[in-house]
């Protein structure tokens, strides 16, 4: 399930009240939460705009760093691998 879909499970609403919400058509909606098409800036201004405190990065992007970039000890120099 990706973040979209837990995030209006856990408002308890449909797809068709989603888009209702947020000002946009239900099968645009559909075609976002399936992944089948990229949020546009402007989906993702009214999302935020319907839920201020919903977190858009977390919901909308993959924000997956690099393994020894997550790791904060380590200090990446860019020539690893050489």
């Amino acid at each position: 399930m990706n973040k979209l879909t837990a995030f209006r499970l856990e408002l308890n609403k449909s797809t068709a009240e989603m888009a209702a919400i947020i000002g946009v058509s239900k099968s645009y909606y559909e075609k976002i939460e399936y992944k089948d098409r990229n949020p546009s800036y402007n989906f993702i201004t009214k999302f935020k705009a319907a839920f201020p405190d919903a977190d858009v990065g977390q919901i909308f992007f993959d924000e997956q760093p690099h393994v020894e970039c997550a790791d904060p000890k380590t200090k990446p120099t860019g020539t690893e691998g050489r």
